[in-house]
């Protein structure tokens, strides 16, 4: 069969009977967006904080006085397989705070002998005679006991830097209250009785300091530490009643502002001519202000000096009983502390408390926060908040705070009526146009936070997020 190709026999292709849309184009006027950015989120934390006007720059958190003897946690350094305890560190040991002499830290540090467990292995057994100091450098260690019907209850879960057994390094006649079970494979110091009492005997300096931590006034404290208020009560006819006064601690923290900067710069060509229908110099400014905002939230959580994470009393951190949250660990964290406004969570571990919750048959409710429906744990908001860090396994914190001054909760500081301000607590100033034709403007804000009593934030911590394979 032959096919004719020649280019009489091709059909004719339609002719343009009208203008094209391209062309038309030309003439016409763009519907445009205002410019668009990724990097915003909710910024729940900026919201929610309390903001408390700061003069002068810095805040000063007075606290009644307390006899805080080491609560933190130790820390240590790996060499391959081998671990071993910073000296310094063993200063967060109630018995050793505030001993300085590195040479007799060295000398008890060496003697701490590294054992490595594995998952399911029986630690202490409890009513077993205590003979050691354990320091976990890494692994869940879980601590029960027997209730008072006879069933085994939970007493804490500890995990990295965290330790146990302190007291029978002067008690010869302790024993184990609870027994310690691994939940993961793990390592482990202890210090044994007979060792550190072969230090003790040669150093005169760590025989003045526990001679000094023994006669702290402990009688003089309440459940908290802080230093006792003297009273009577309940009593007839005219006994003599006791004299009281509040003690303040001496020397109360102080919190000074940081600051976020970046310097917008809006050549002149753009800013004259190509000003609408969006004003150029505004919009580069309000992205500006966006990404200072975000960091500004980023700060508030991770910063070393001020951040929540980093400043939650050690106290007020629990480990979670399994790893993924479970309505349990959430209700641990509300039960350490009265009035708590809102949870807050990577939005991966809101997630995963969903499946939690799922998995049990519960739907948490939800309620109205700024017109807003937020879900809720016992009336709780969870918001989230995307600054909040994710580990390499996949783990993550959640938070949870009473907010305000008058409730002694976390507050966020911040300075208005600046120079130039633009929003409160932050300014926009003009820096002049240099040799380029380049408008400078310098945009500032500044910013800190404050936990005005330890109750007052709590954190979960290690939070398994990722979903467990059925």
């Amino acid at each position: 069969m032959t096919v004719d190709t020649s280019p009489e026999a091709q059909p004719e292709s339609p002719r343009q009977s009208s203008l094209s849309t391209a062309a038309a184009r030309n003439l016409a006027t763009t519907t445009k967006s205002a410019p668009q950015m990724q990097e915003i989120t909710s910024r729940w934390l900026l919201r929610t904080l309390p903001w408390v006007e700061t003069k002068g720059g810095a805040y000063r958190v007075n606290r009644r006085l307390s006899y805080t003897v080491g609560d933190g946690r130790v820390e240590f350094i790996q060499d391959g397989a081998d671990v071993r305890v910073i000296p310094r560190e063993l200063g967060e040991l109630a018995l050793l705070r505030g001993f300085e002499d590195v040479e007799v830290l060295s000398a008890i540090a060496d003697r701490c002998v590294q054992r490595d467990f594995r998952a399911g292995e029986t630690l202490v057994e409890r009513g077993t005679s205590a003979e050691r100091l354990h320091l976990i450098a890494h692994g869940r260690v879980s601590r029960t006991t027997v209730g008072k019907y006879g069933d085994e209850v939970a007493v804490a879960v500890l995990a990295d830097g965290d330790h146990f057994g302190e007291d029978v390094l002067l008690d010869e006649d302790a024993r184990w209250e609870s027994t310690a079970t691994a939940e993961t494979a793990g390592t482990l110091l202890t210090l044994s009785r007979a060792d550190f009492a072969a230090v003790l005997s040669s150093a005169p300096s760590l025989q003045a300091h526990i001679q000094r931590f023994s006669s702290l006034p402990h009688q003089r404290q309440n459940r908290h530490g802080e230093a006792e208020i003297a009273m009577s009560a309940g009593h007839t006819g005219e006994p003599a009643l006791p004299g009281a006064f509040v003690d303040y601690e001496l020397k109360p923290r102080e919190y000074e502002l940081s600051v976020a900067q970046t310097v917008l710069r809006v050549h002149t060509r753009v800013a004259d001519l190509y000003n609408g229908p969006m004003n150029q110099t505004e919009e580069q400014l309000r992205l500006t202000i966006e990404a200072l905002r975000e960091r500004q939230e980023h700060e508030l959580i991770n910063n070393r000096e001020f951040g929540l994470l980093h400043n939650a009393d050690f106290k007020q951190r629990i480990q979670t009983h399994s790893g993924p949250p479970t309505p349990d660990d959430l209700d641990e964290l509300l039960s350490r502390r009265r009035g708590s406004k809102f949870f807050l969570a990577h939005p991966r571990a809101i997630a995963a408390i969903g499946r939690e919750f799922n998995s049990r048959g519960l739907y948490p409710n939800h309620v109205d926060l700024g017109g807003q429906q937020v879900p809720a744990w016992r009336g709780v908001p969870i918001l989230p908040c995307n600054k909040i860090p994710i580990s390499k396994e996949n783990t993550s914190s959640i938070l949870v705070m009473r907010t305000g001054e008058e409730n002694q909760g976390v507050v966020g500081l911040r300075q208005t009526g600046l120079p130039e301000e633009y929003e409160p607590g932050l300014s926009v100033r003009f820096m002049g146009i240099d040799e380029r034709s380049i408008i400078s403007y310098l945009v500032t804000t500044y910013y800190s936070a404050a936990i005005l009593v330890p109750d007052a934030l709590g954190v979960l911590e290690n939070v398994q997020i990722a979903r467990r394979r059925d």
